[in-house]
């Protein structure tokens, strides 16, 4: 019986050795195939990654370039505001064939004389579009050089000097006195020597402020609209639109409205009754039969007759300070808005009016609200209309340098003791002008020098002044006179 069991588990025995071989085989082929997977793997995603990484450059490049521009952009938009202050240097423009040889021309015609660009790209452009034979362009260039110099101020020129005198002598002829403006007699407005005095002393209001107020196109041919407007801008307040009674036994106030006005303005009773409702220590009612009664809280005679002056000055509709408005129909214009009294600011809110247009005569409110270029603008305008008004022909230039004095430091400063004149180096210049012996005081205290270098301060000490011939210095060398030969 052993002897079988052993046989049997002999027999068995290479069995379990084949099993175990072919389990070793599968293994092997296991791993194998697992490995190949891996290496497959390995390669499929290094291919992709190589891919991803070609895309990622590929997508990345474009990136840097947008950063770029972006930087370039924001450089850009960073520098817009110093472009204004310093503007960039223009690059040389190229020219045609044709247009070079006419500037050839041009510039052989010249010789040594000087002409500005912008009037030799004019002449360029005129010769073209005129098409004027080259023969002709020698005597052009020659004519334009003439009118140049004529117009052209000599080196060391007293142009201040000459400025004032040119204003200064025709000033004298001018009238005292206002006039009614555009033949309305309900508008005076000051004009003549009143008004430039104005003008130059920079003064914060004007004696008769008024505007004119230009609309927009749906608007300034519209009769009806352009009431609408005028309404929104003329100051109206309770007086002019009801009646105020005071009854002193009741210690009552009744206000009855008069309903065409009301209708006129565009207004309702509500509004009345919400504009009175601001006024402290009152109670607002309406009645049955359209009047307002108007109650104290603490009912004493004084109060009654303190709230009584509000109510006639209180303001219902409107802008500040502009007292009274007339509409007129302009020839080429339409409806135009003439007003009493000045409000830039709040006006040019309102809709329907042209900001472009609208102009007031109020010059600090000018620079307030719209900067010192319209100011000085503004300044040049009113001065050569209050002059060309009274038939005086002053030369605009002129009027433009007293503008820039008045307007270089970014404020209005009127040329006198309080602003241009007081405001010099000089102290001598200072002294005088006015109030010589405190400006002498003030600068020995502080202790200040006198470079002499303007007109007066110049004239005082007795020196040439630096200007005209005076700004030459000329040194002139002697020589031997030479012995003419006598003749045989």
């Amino acid at each position: 019986m052993a002897e079988k069991k052993e046989k049997k588990t002999a027999k068995k025995k290479p069995s379990t050795k084949k099993t175990d071989t072919a389990k070793k085989e599968t293994k092997k082929t296991v791993k194998k195939t697992k490995t190949t997977k891996k290496t497959t793997d390995a390669k499929k995603s290094t291919a992709k990654k190589t891919t991803a990484k070609k895309t990622t450059k590929k997508k990345a490049a474009p990136k840097k370039t947008a950063t770029k521009k972006t930087k370039k952009t924001t450089k850009k938009k960073s520098e817009e505001p110093k472009k204004r202050v310093v503007p960039p240097k223009k690059e040389p423009m190229k020219r045609s064939a044709a247009e070079q040889k006419i500037f050839d021309q041009i510039m052989k015609s010249m010789d040594d004389n000087i002409l500005p660009k912008s009037i030799i790209d004019e002449l360029i452009e005129q010769i073209q579009e005129k098409k004027i034979a080259s023969k002709h362009i020698d005597t052009i260039v020659k004519r334009v050089l003439k009118d140049f110099e004529a117009n052209s101020i000599d080196p060391s020129e007293a142009c201040g000097i000459v400025g004032a005198q040119s204003i200064g002598e025709p000033g004298t002829q001018m009238t005292m006195r206002t006039f009614h403006y555009a033949g309305v007699a309900e508008i005076n407005v000051t004009l003549g020597l009143p008004r430039l005095i104005e003008i130059v002393d920079a003064r914060s209001a004007p004696s008769t402020p008024m505007m004119n107020i230009y609309l927009d196109e749906e608007y300034r041919n519209d009769a009806a609209k352009a009431k609408t407007v005028a309404n929104q801008i003329e100051i109206t307040e309770l007086h002019d639109i009801a009646e105020i009674e005071t009854d002193l036994t009741n210690l009552v106030i009744t206000i009855k409205p008069d309903f065409e006005t009301i209708e006129n303005k565009g207004l309702t009773i509500d509004q009345l009754i919400d504009v009175m409702k601001k006024i402290r220590k009152i109670d607002v009612s309406e009645n049955k039969n359209k009047t307002i009664t108007i109650t104290l809280d603490q009912p004493s005679f004084k109060s009654l007759l303190d709230i009584t002056e509000k109510l006639k000055s209180l303001k219902v509709k409107g802008v500040d300070g502009i007292k009274r408005i007339i509409i007129r129909k302009e020839p080429s214009e339409g409806y135009v808005i003439y007003s009493e009294g000045s409000n830039l600011e709040q006006v040019l809110d309102i809709v329907g009016v042209d900001p472009y247009r609208t102009t007031t005569n109020d010059i600090q409110a000018v620079g307030r609200v719209l900067g010192i270029e319209a100011a000085r603008n503004m300044i040049i305008q009113e001065a050569h209309n209050t002059l060309s008004e009274q038939g005086l022909n002053v030369d605009k230039r002129h009027i433009m340098l007293v503008a820039d004095v008045m307007t270089s430091d970014g404020k209005i400063k009127a040329i006198g003791r309080h602003g241009v004149s007081g405001e010099k180096t000089s102290v001598l210049s200072r002294a005088a002008f006015e109030i010589t012996v405190n400006h002498l005081l003030q600068a020995s205290r502080r202790g200040e020098s006198d470079l002499l270098e303007g007109v007066a301060e110049n004239i005082i000490v007795g020196q040439p002044v630096n200007l005209g011939t005076g700004a030459v210095e000329l040194v002139m060398k002697r020589s031997k006179p030479v012995k003419k030969k006598a003749k045989e």
